[in-house]
């Protein structure tokens, strides 16, 4: 029996890997950028189905994860929210634009908390 057939096998399985990805990734992108336009219409709860599909077929997508925080943030799901950020920048500590919706976010909603805090 000859080693030599398993071995090309192997390289065939590993060689499909990258385009396995990158077709989930194309995949991810539809679906974020359907969501940009349900979300400009005012449908954000399709939008969050749509950025949630998107983490779901490339976890490693940060903008999905932004964008997803934007529509929980829009949409009061305000723990949901952080945990989004957190993760679209956990997968891109240097992405300007999530450091700086999450800072926004951060802002508004800690300041809101000290508020409510106060009042009590």
């Amino acid at each position: 029996m000859s080693v030599r057939p398993l071995v090309l096998a192997l390289f065939v399985v590993v060689a499909s890997a990258p385009h396995a990805w990158a077709e989930q990734r194309g995949q991810a992108k539809e679906q974020v950028e359907f969501g940009i336009q349900v979300a400009q219409r005012g449908l954000w709860k399709e939008a969050i189905y749509r950025w949630e599909r998107a983490a779901q077929l490339d976890p490693a997508y940060a903008a999905a994860f932004n964008n997803l925080a934007v529509a929980y943030e829009h949409e009061g799901q305000l723990a949901k929210a952080r945990a989004a950020y957190e993760k679209a920048l956990a997968l891109e500590p240097n992405n300007a634009l999530v450091r700086q919706n999450y800072d926004l976010f951060k802002e508004i909603n800690d300041r809101a908390a000290q508020k409510d805090g106060a009042q009590r």
